[in-house]
């Protein structure tokens, strides 16, 4: 937009959905799990394009235990596993989202430490996007949020007043 803006061509925005937001909804899985993992960091490698700023590395971003979502970085399992696997174990799970809305879309489910091997095997190079983390494990073990238990109070279920007896 700005070398639009810089040239004076005018342009629509026409608001989309997310990438992470369409695989999530694609695979039918919640990436955000109560007790297990709450936050959901959007980011990529470095690679042969610009670098990332400090702080931003996989291995500080994979401190915080959050579910990754990971752009532009396929050809980049090796270093993933490398980062990511002391903060995250090898077991945990990854799943590639390949070209999610497409006719030919695909998910590769695997983990740190066999997804490098089953992207290879199925041929994925690129527009594809990685997410790793421990909530995508929980399956359907995992206790609920409180913001669906009745008994949880909120400003769109107050607390019930007593009824006076006559």
């Amino acid at each position: 937009m700005r070398r639009l803006d810089e040239l004076g061509i005018e342009y629509d925005v026409t608001p989309g959905v997310p990438a992470f937001a369409a695989a999530a909804a694609a695979l039918k899985t919640e990436l955000t799990i109560p007790e297990i993992a709450q936050s959901i960091i959007i980011t990529r490698t470095s690679m042969q394009s610009s670098g990332m700023p400090e702080g931003e590395d996989l291995e500080t971003l994979g401190r915080s235990g959050a579910t990754l979502a990971i752009h532009l970085s396929v050809r980049n399992l090796g270093e993933i596993y490398r980062k990511l696997s002391p903060l995250y174990g090898e077991d945990c799970p990854v799943i590639i989202a390949y070209r999610v809305g497409w006719p030919d879309e695909a998910f590769i489910h695997g983990t740190l430490a066999d997804i490098r091997e089953k992207a290879k095997a199925a041929k994925i190079t690129r527009t594809a996007l990685i997410f790793v983390g421990p909530a995508l494990k929980a399956g359907k073990e995992f206790r609920d949020s409180a913001l669906y238990d009745a008994n949880h109070v909120h400003v769109l279920r107050p607390k019930k007043k007593a009824k006076a007896t006559a």
